[in-house]
């Protein structure tokens, strides 16, 4: 028994120690946050001799926030409300279809997991193009529905096997059609792995970097958080304390999002594991 104990005290201070080696650039990156530019260019590490945001202040106005803000709101909101209504309904039809055609198209439907972004996004940079959805934060809210729905058909398709036939008989019976049935009872029963699901794709859609860099990089009025922070890195000049004052301001909100509902991502993967 008390092996166990020291075993498991180990692995606390292991994993403490761990978590800090992640956690450590974040703090550099809010300190820094605070410093002017001498101080970040004389000693990175040390604390900010006087808590200053001014630099706040300026990257605020600079590169006008609420309108970035409503710019990564509406690409996160719509490209969550695609993923979640074309997964489910694919998860839900493929996990109740029974034959070796759902099989390949719901293996299909996974495989583009197992392909690197760089490999096709002069591709998808083309294909946007020619649908006139560059230049447009619509146009890259529904480019993220294809690029986030393979994960969250994957995590899907195991809950809903979990999920009795009866359920379904029974409400046919009733008369429920097709569209009812589902929206109405099988939906409602995919609450927690729906959570699941928005909670990870707002992490990464709101904090995505390289598919705003080549969709929607050409105007001021389309950019996102993430790239106005990269607009204080040049090849000539580096505002070090503007940049790294303004990814604060960016992954603050998605951050706040996740501390709020991380509950719920064990809960819904766990549970998707379990009935799966």
């Amino acid at each position: 028994m008390k092996r166990i104990r020291t075993g498991r005290l180990l692995l606390e201070v292991f994993m403490v120690l761990l978590s800090l080696v992640f956690i450590y650039p974040l703090l550099l990156t809010i300190l820094n946050a605070f410093k002017s530019f001498q101080e970040v260019m004389t000693d990175v590490i040390a604390l900010p001799k006087k808590l200053s945001f001014a630099n706040y202040a300026y990257v605020w106005d600079f590169i006008d926030y609420p309108r970035l803000f409503l710019n990564n709101t509406i690409i996160t909101v719509l490209g969550l409300a695609g993923i979640v209504l074309v997964s489910s309904i694919a998860a839900y039809k493929l996990g109740r279809t029974k034959t070796r055609i759902s099989a390949l198209i719901y293996l299909l439907c996974i495989m583009p997991m197992l392909i690197p972004f760089q490999s096709i996004m002069l591709t998808v940079l083309q294909l946007a193009k020619d649908l006139n959805l560059s230049e447009s934060t619509w146009g890259l809210g529904i480019l993220y529905w294809g690029f986030g729905a393979p994960l969250a058909v994957f995590i899907y398709h195991g809950f809903v096997k979990g999920i009795p036939l009866e359920i379904d008989e029974s409400a046919k019976i009733d008369g429920a059609s097709g569209f009812r049935l589902f929206f109405s009872v099988i939906f409602p029963l995919l609450k927690s792995v729906t959570t699941t699901i928005i909670i990870i794709d707002v992490m990464w859609i709101w904090n995505d970097f390289l598919l705003p860099l080549l969709m929607v990089n050409g105007s001021p009025s389309t950019k996102t958080l993430t790239l106005a922070a990269y607009t204080f890195v040049g090849q000539y000049t580096s505002d070090w304390q503007y940049a790294m004052t303004a990814m604060v301001m960016a992954v603050l909100p998605s951050i706040v999002v996740f501390m709020l509902l991380q509950k719920y991502i064990v809960k819904g993967v766990v549970a998707g594991a379990v009935k799966g």
